[in-house]
């Protein structure tokens, strides 16, 4: 399939450090793409799925940002609004990790908001720390080549995300269209050169119990998975002796914990 479609996507992610010590990994993952419109329905598709109540995998509306007593897409439309931009009517479709056995943890989601005719017309990456912390992070590929089905983007980091990275660096995210297959890349710079990058690799299964089954199969606790995965590489960071950065003051309020930055949109060729 070429177009966009709820699916379940399995593959990996691979994080490489260059320094001021290397260090690489990759495990194997998977996430979900649901159009947000659909997401209690989408999670009826099983007995082992649901909306906003326990099981083995569930759907969560405070698990994101914003009122969860309001719908995705009036929290998307608040939120480009307070940065001058204007929410596309068409549909709009989230890449993230579900909550699985009640535990969530998403270091990073993307809202890929579409246009009538379903090209998309604006992202959203939302980005969480292990502090409870996130920020919200617009990209716009106003600037896009017509004939190019990825996109780049550049962004100053404004979360302390690992206490092995300092504040003043920048991301550059580059990201395809969601299809059959799925590449979501972040490069991180200290100016213009690169410290840090992190790639997902994903292949589009389609929305059903029986793929939704498997998935879970293999990987039973996928978010636990995750944050295990987070402390035990940070161990070996430590290990090696990495630099530590102490976690800044935050500026994020105790009720909204959040504070947006809009990204500059930089062309590139498909990856």
């Amino acid at each position: 399939m070429n177009e966009m479609e709820s699916g379940i996507y399995l593959g990996r992610l691979r994080h490489r450090r260059y320094e001021p010590v290397r260090h690489e990994f990759a495990y194997p993952l998977f996430m979900v793409l649901l159009d947000i419109d659909r997401i209690p329905a989408l999670m009826n598709v099983s007995r082992f799925a649901s909306y906003n109540r326990f099981n083995w995998a569930s759907f969560d509306e405070r698990d994101h940002f914003g009122d969860a007593h309001r719908s995705l897409r009036e929290r998307l439309r608040a939120d480009a609004q307070s940065h001058g931009l204007t929410l596309p009517g068409g549909p709009i479709y989230l890449l993230t990790h579900l909550r699985y056995l009640g535990y969530n943890f998403n270091p990073i989601s993307l809202f890929y908001c579409c246009d009538e005719r379903g090209k998309i017309h604006l992202i959203l990456a939302e980005v969480n720390n292990t502090f409870g912390e996130s920020r919200n992070y617009w990209l716009s590929p106003a600037n896009q080549k017509p004939a190019t089905s990825s996109f780049c983007y550049s962004v100053p980091k404004t979360l302390h995300v690992s206490p092995f990275m300092k504040m003043a660096l920048d991301y550059t995210f580059t990201l395809t269209t969601p299809a059959d297959q799925l590449v979501a890349h972040m490069d991180v710079l200290d100016g213009a050169h690169k410290m840090f990058d992190a790639t997902l690799q994903l292949r589009r299964e389609p929305w059903s119990a029986q793929a939704l089954h498997r998935a879970l199969l293999r990987h039973p606790w996928m978010t636990a998975k995750v944050i295990a995965a987070i402390h035990w590489e940070a161990l070996k960071l430590y290990l090696k002796k990495a630099p530590v950065f102490a976690k800044p003051e935050s500026t994020i309020s105790p009720i909204t914990r959040r504070q947006e930055g809009e990204a500059t949109v930089v062309e590139v060729a498909n990856p």
